[in-house]
């Protein structure tokens, strides 16, 4: 998508692409940051930066950092698809840990695999620099229109 295009949406997901409001807290924290997204597609691509803060005792990242880095991966995948206005709480995700992941750059991607009227059904993977798989997700959304005239939720 354009950069021109990108400033022209609005709602949370679109004003904080454009600079117009400031990261989510999870984003910062895990140091999102997107590559390019296709909206046409449903399709994402998410860098993340894994710390020395998110690692266990054997010094990998751990599953539930890698479980967040899906779900803010897949989460936007389908919230670029939707109209001004509407959101997609993830209704369920589930993650398979291939490999264990070291601190660093990860790279994420998603997609929307299907969209019906009420459910959507996501899918992606997690990989390291190098290009190796490291855990892949599935996830269930639910994309909803909110109430006409209820103001999004400030950012905190």
């Amino acid at each position: 998508m354009s950069e021109p295009a990108l400033i022209s949406r609005t709602w949370p997901f679109w004003d904080f692409l454009a600079g117009r409001r400031p990261a989510p807290g999870a984003a910062k924290t895990l140091g999102w940051e997107l590559s390019w997204v296709a909206p046409e597609r449903g399709e994402i691509e998410v860098f993340f930066a894994a710390t020395e803060d998110f690692v266990n005792p054997m010094g990998n990242v751990q599953g539930g950092f890698l479980a967040a880095m899906l779900d803010d991966t897949l989460g936007p995948a389908l919230v670029a698809t939707l109209n001004d206005r509407e959101f997609a709480p993830t209704l369920e995700l589930k993650v398979s840990f291939l490999r264990p992941a070291a601190p660093g750059r990860i790279v994420g991607t998603g997609r929307v695999v299907h969209r019906g009227g009420s459910i959507a059904f996501l899918a992606g993977e997690l990989r390291d620099e190098t290009g190796e798989l490291l855990a892949t997700g599935t996830a269930t959304a639910r994309p909803i229109r909110p109430v006409q005239g209820a103001p999004p939720k400030e950012a905190t």
